[in-house]
């Protein structure tokens, strides 16, 4: 299988470029709808994985036409490990599945890029089929606890926050660990977040109401909580 750029010599590479980037936007787009259907991810998602791959193969193709061989090899090399890098940076606050999504953006704006359109195509067909097969399987399933909440409640800074409920812990929760403590309101109050798990959901209520005599009626909420809470 020859470069596109091969088949198209007679054109000005120029446009083959531009014919390659107009073509990896629709692919991006098109990928990432499909598979944002399963993720239920975020606007910014959507858009990120949507131009990355007309991003990658713009710098790509231009570095094939502009440079030479020795040197182009260095800044494709480069260029990926850039990608790779940004990839990691945003791996703290991604699913392990936008992850993914986001390395084959990265494939698929390098192999159009290198003017492999109908490779990037098929490749860019196996993996999404993948995926939403994957998907459809419940791997795993038994692992996850879906029982677990996250507690936001507000207390007044002058009150032991790791002594305060732990009458009420004891009575109502199975589980409960402190994720975060901060203060609010100019430091007067505190925040604190809790995973928890319930004895018996019926109880939330009366939970709740328990809760509000120890921290004077301030605002207190009850959230469902997921280890993959954290998106792009």
């Amino acid at each position: 299988m020859e470069s596109l750029f091969y088949y198209l010599s007679n054109l000005n590479p120029i446009l083959v470029a531009l014919l390659l980037i107009i073509a990896s936007l629709l692919i991006g787009v098109t990928f990432t709808f499909v598979i944002s259907r399963k993720l239920h991810s975020t606007k910014s998602f959507f858009i990120t994985s949507a131009l990355m791959p007309i991003i990658v193969a713009a710098v790509i193709s231009m570095v094939g036409i502009f440079l030479n061989d020795a040197t182009s090899g260095v800044v494709r090399i480069a260029t990926i490990a850039v990608a790779l890098g940004l990839i990691r940076f945003r791996s703290m606050n991604s699913k392990g599945e936008e992850l993914i999504v986001l390395f084959t953006d990265v494939a698929i704006g390098l192999i159009i890029g290198l003017g492999y359109l109908v490779f990037a195509i098929i490749f860019t067909v196996m993996v999404a089929v993948a995926f939403i097969m994957l998907s459809r399987f419940n791997i795993f399933a038994n692992k996850k606890f879906s029982g677990e909440q996250l507690l936001k409640v507000t207390i007044p800074e002058s009150v032991e926050y790791k002594k305060a409920f732990k009458d009420v812990f004891s009575k109502y929760l199975k589980n409960n660990e402190l994720l975060e403590a901060k203060t609010v309101a100019m430091g007067t109050l505190v925040m604190l977040t809790f995973k928890i798990e319930m004895k018996n959901q019926d109880d939330e209520q009366s939970f709740m109401d328990e809760l509000r005599t120890k921290n004077s009626n301030l605002e207190i909420a009850i959230l469902p909580y997921s280890r993959e809470d954290k998106s792009l």
